[in-house]
C-alpha cells in the first residue's frame, strides 16, 4: 500500500528525499555537513538534537506530525506504509537500509506538543528507537507567529550491537547504528525537509494530514 504524498514537495528548496536525491548524492551531503557542521564529541556522544524555526502555526505541525504518514512525505528514506495494526503500528520500508522493514508507533499529545515516534529495525516487539519531538509556539519563545521544532535521539545500546541480526533481510550490510555518526546531518536534512513542506502546506492552505493508505 503507498500514502498520497503531495506531488510538488520534491520540487521545494531545500528538500532531500529519495525521490529526488540518489543514496550517493546524500551521502556526500551529509560528509559535507559532518566536517562543518558540529564537533566531533557531539556526533559520537549520547544525544542528538536538531531544531528550527518553521513559519506554521502550532496547531497545524502537531497535526501533520502526530499523522504517521507523513513520515513518508518529510523522511528521506521510509516508504510503503501499512494499515496500523490494534496497537497503532505500521510497518514501513525504510530503503536507506534497502528492503529493511521498520515499525513505528507515534505517541502524542497535544496540551505538551510533544509527538514521540517508536521505531525498530526489523521487528515489532521491542521499539527501541525512539524520535523525540516537540513542537513550541513561537510566541512564546520568540514573540512571532510560526512554531520551534525540537527533535532528540538517544544512542540506545542497541546502536552499537544488533540484537536481532536474525530478522534483518539477507545480506543487507548496513546496520542502523553505522551511520550515528551521521545522524545529526541526516536529521538535520530532513528537518528542513519538514520546515519546507510545513510552509509550503500552511501558506497554499493543504490539508495537515496524508490519511493513510490508498
Amino acid at each position: 500500500m503507498s500514502v498520497s504524498v503531495c506531488s510538488e514537495i520534491d520540487a521545494l528548496p531545500g528538500v532531500h528525499r529519495i525521490e529526488n536525491c540518489s543514496k550517493e548524492d546524500m551521502t556526500a551531503l551529509a560528509m559535507e555537513m559532518t566536517h562543518a557542521v558540529y564537533p566531533h564529541d557531539e556526533v559520537y556522544g549520547e544525544f542528538c538534537t536538531v531544531e528550527t524555526y518553521v513559519d506554521c502555526p502550532p496547531d497545524k505541525a502537531f497535526e501533520y506530525l502526530a499523522d504517521v504518514y507523513t513520515l513518508q512525505e518529510w523522511t528521506y528514506s521510509l516508504r510503503d506504509f501499512t494499515l496500523p495494526d490494534e496497537t497503532g503500528m505500521v510497518i514501513a520500508t525504510d530503503k536507506i537500509g534497502g528492503q529493511t522493514k521498520i515499525f513505528t508507533r507515534v505517541e502524542s499529545n497535544e496540551q505538551a506538543g510533544t509527538v514521540d515516534f517508536h521505531c525498530s529495525w526489523d521487528q515489532g516487539d521491542e521499539l527501541w528507537m525512539i524520535y523525540l519531538m516537540r513542537v513550541v509556539p513561537a510566541q512564546l519563545v520568540f514573540k512571532k507567529p510560526g512554531c520551534v521544532i525540537l527533535w532528540t535521539n538517544c544512542r540506545h545500546p542497541y546502536y552499537l550491537n544488533n540484537p536481532f541480526p536474525e530478522k534483518g533481510p539477507p545480506g543487507r550490510k548496513v546496520w542502523v547504528g553505522d551511520m550515528w555518526p551521521f545522524f545529526y546531518a541526516g536529521h538535520a536534512i530532513e528537518l528542513e525537509n519538514l520546515k519546507q513542506i510545513l510552509e509550503y502546506r500552511h501558506r497554499s492552505e493543504l490539508p495537515m494530514t496524508l490519511g493513510g493508505p490508498q
